[in-house]
């Protein structure tokens, strides 16, 4: 009994010991008394017992680092970066399995030549810029960063995913300053803004009074125009009617000189029934009458020698 036991569990062992499994997202590197083998895909699969065993177990699965770490600026200024690095295994082929593997002693000091590579990518970018620069440049920076560090993550069998810049930050002073810089361009693009819509308006303004100016000149006119025209009918009328009235006078060897003298009291007459509170001093009498029709019957003659003449 006690023979069987030992021949048994032996056998037992070797044969537990000739299984491996191997966890999904990850790929087992096999090695031989230490010198590389072969590589397992995910599940459940057998290995030499006692010789072969596991050395390594690579993740192909997505990876995340924190950063944190300061630059300089081309004109001096100190700028600090939080970033996140997302990276992963290339790919899955046995090469590159067994680059990962064994290119680097262990995680930690992969990790540290990743965190100082970037570091320096961005740095050397940052030295080229102005501090004014460098928010405005984000994804310059993460673009360049992947150009220069893709062949080197490739040698060491890792593809760079995504850098993300999550917080850019200045010292206090140079923040102070930018903050005041920003503040003052605000204040003059209002104040531009302002003179802007203030000369708008007054543009406008003196338009609309310019056009009001000349609309009220072109009415006036018209106004004079038509007020000139109706006076001239008046006239032409009042003349052809005195015409015919002179014509028939004469016709009735009656004096024309009456005509005058109607029209010196209507004249009268209207000064009477239509003014207003306003002082006229007319001369009603005889003699007054007399001068007038004198100095009318004057200017008649005058006209009519001075028409005469052009003729």
């Amino acid at each position: 009994m006690n023979i069987s036991l030992i021949i048994i569990i032996p056998i037992v062992v070797i044969l537990v010991a000739s299984f491996v499994t191997v966890k999904q997202g990850t790929i087992a590197v096999m090695t031989i008394f230490g010198k590389y083998s072969r590589i397992l895909s995910p599940g459940l699969s057998l290995k030499i017992p006692l010789i072969e065993k596991v050395e390594k177990r690579v993740s192909i699965q997505n990876r995340a680092l924190e950063m944190e770490f300061q630059a300089i600026t081309q004109d001096q200024a100190n700028v600090y970066f939080k970033a996140m690095l997302v990276y992963s295994v290339l790919n899955a082929n046995e090469d590159t399995i067994k680059n990962v593997a064994f290119k680097f002693v262990n995680d930690q000091n992969f990790s540290q030549a990743l965190i100082r590579t970037i570091e320096g990518s961005v740095r050397g970018f940052v030295a080229t810029k102005k501090q004014a620069e460098i928010l405005l440049l984000r994804s310059e920076i993460v673009n360049d960063v992947k150009e220069t560090i893709d062949n080197t993550l490739e040698s060491w069998g890792f593809h760079l995913i995504d850098l993300q810049l999550n917080d850019i930050t200045f010292d206090e002073e140079i923040t102070t300053s930018m903050a005041k810089v920003v503040a003052s361009n605000n204040l003059k693009a209002a104040a531009e803004n302002e003179g802007q819509a203030l000369l708008i308006t007054r543009t406008k303004a003196a338009e609309a009074e310019g056009n009001s100016i000349k609309i009220a000149a072109t009415a006036e006119r018209e106004a004079s125009q038509l007020k000139g025209q109706g006076i001239a009918l008046f006239r032409e009328e009042v003349a052809k009617g005195m015409s015919e009235a002179a014509l028939k006078m004469r016709e009735a060897n009656l004096d024309t000189s009456l005509i005058l003298f109607s029209m010196w009291t209507e004249s009268v007459k209207e000064f009477a029934e239509k003014g207003k509170g306003n002082v006229i001093f007319l001369d009603g009498s005889t003699d007054g009458m007399q001068s007038t029709m004198n100095k009318i019957m004057a200017m008649d003659q005058l006209k009519t020698l001075e028409k005469s003449k052009k003729a």
